[in-house]
């Protein structure tokens, strides 16, 4: 069987952020102050359990990250789909309850007398959705593995955008004050006096004129959907800055003025050692803890600009796209709510299990809190 590799820009994007965090981690655990803080990481247990959960979270968004076409078939598959093949060829006609064996509606069918009844039909695949299907008949819990991918790149792409923006516009306001300080403080005030949703409105309708227009460019709707979701992260980062800008800023002003920092000034110590020395440790928990909730904030961001039609395209499988179309069903007698259900619980999963992570990495770098576990 012949297998052609797909590369897309997202997928690239994955695969670098998995290699740099396994990296990271075996280099820190060589060194012993990093180290001392794995060890108080571990005795954590809630902190253990949510980075197990974030570790499955990430393993199925690497496994949905290579994707491939097999010879003469022009649908675009990744390693999770072939994983979860029976979930996604295993389809029903329409909505199915989870664990049913019959369909959610009732149907008029033709018995062999010719008589007509109206019955609850039997689903090709009784008893095997366990979050039920969709509209189409898709696998509710197979949507919900897929959308993993979606929510991992708007989270953290989008969080990796705009933390060089926020740290270094931040820290170089504070520190070298004057008229620095002033064109930074211009450049986000005026930035952040344009409403963020029309913003990406804007640029979204621009980005899918260009491709209505340049269609030949992108082999297929896989394509279009992943170039649009990479600039969808562009444009979130370059304007999602401000509020860590502010933050450094001001925490900057207070350590520039402390008398180790005025003492290396005078001993004409490098700006560029004084920031990386001085500066950025004493900011770095400020950085870590926006960098969480900003990441949070954006995988829920990504269901609302869904919601409004300004998020990921329609066809690329997300929860916001998830959420959007379930909220139109909730009004409907039986009212069909597994689908929202199991977008919200997902989201859920992976916001709490980062901050609980997060919160114990904090601690465990404080030493003051040291000794200390939950």
């Amino acid at each position: 069987m012949f297998i052609k590799p797909v590369f897309l820009w997202t997928d690239i994007v994955i695969v670098l952020l998995s290699v740099s965090i396994i990296f990271s981690i075996f280099y820190g655990l060589r060194k012993a102050p990093l180290g001392a803080t794995a060890r108080q990481i571990v005795k954590r247990p809630m902190a253990m359990a949510a980075g197990v959960i974030l570790l499955c979270y990430l393993l199925v968004g690497l496994l949905d990250s290579f994707h491939f076409r097999l010879k003469d078939q022009p649908e675009l598959l990744s390693v999770l789909d072939i994983l979860l093949t029976p979930l996604r060829m295993h389809g029903e006609k329409t909505y199915s309850a989870p664990l049913a064996k019959v369909g959610y509606t009732k149907e008029t069918v033709e018995d062999s007398t010719g008589a007509k009844s109206r019955i609850y039909p039997p689903l090709l695949y009784g008893g095997s959705h366990l979050l039920g299907t969709d509209k189409v008949g898709q696998d509710v819990l197979y949507l919900s593995l897929k959308a993993i991918r979606t929510g991992l790149v708007v989270g953290t792409l989008t969080t990796l955008i705009m933390l060089p923006f926020a740290v270094l516009l931040g820290i170089s306001a504070g520190y070298f004050k004057g008229w620095v300080d002033d064109l930074i403080q211009y450049l986000y005030t005026t930035l952040s006096s344009v409403p963020g949703v029309l913003l990406i409105a804007a640029t979204v309708l621009i980005l899918q004129v260009y491709m209505d227009t340049h269609a030949d460019d992108f082999k297929s709707s896989a394509e279009r959907a992943d170039v649009k979701l990479f600039f969808l992260c562009l444009i979130l980062g370059t304007t999602g800055w401000i509020g860590l800008c502010r933050l450094l800023r001001g925490e900057t002003l207070k350590i520039s003025e402390l008398e180790y920092v005025q003492a290396a000034s005078a001993l004409g110590v490098s700006h560029g050692k004084i920031i990386t020395r001085h500066i950025l440790p004493n900011v770095m928990h400020i950085i870590l803890i926006s960098a969480v909730l900003d990441f949070s904030g954006l995988v829920l961001t990504e269901a609302i600009l869904s919601y409004v039609g300004i998020g990921v395209d329609p066809s690329m499988i997300s929860w916001g796209n998830m959420i959007n179309s379930a909220r139109l069903e909730m009004a409907r007698e039986p009212i069909v709510w597994w689908s929202l259900l199991a977008a919200f619980v997902m989201m859920f999963g992976l916001v709490l299990s980062a901050n609980i992570f997060s919160d114990a990495v904090r601690d465990a770098l404080d030493p003051r809190l040291r000794g200390k576990s939950l």
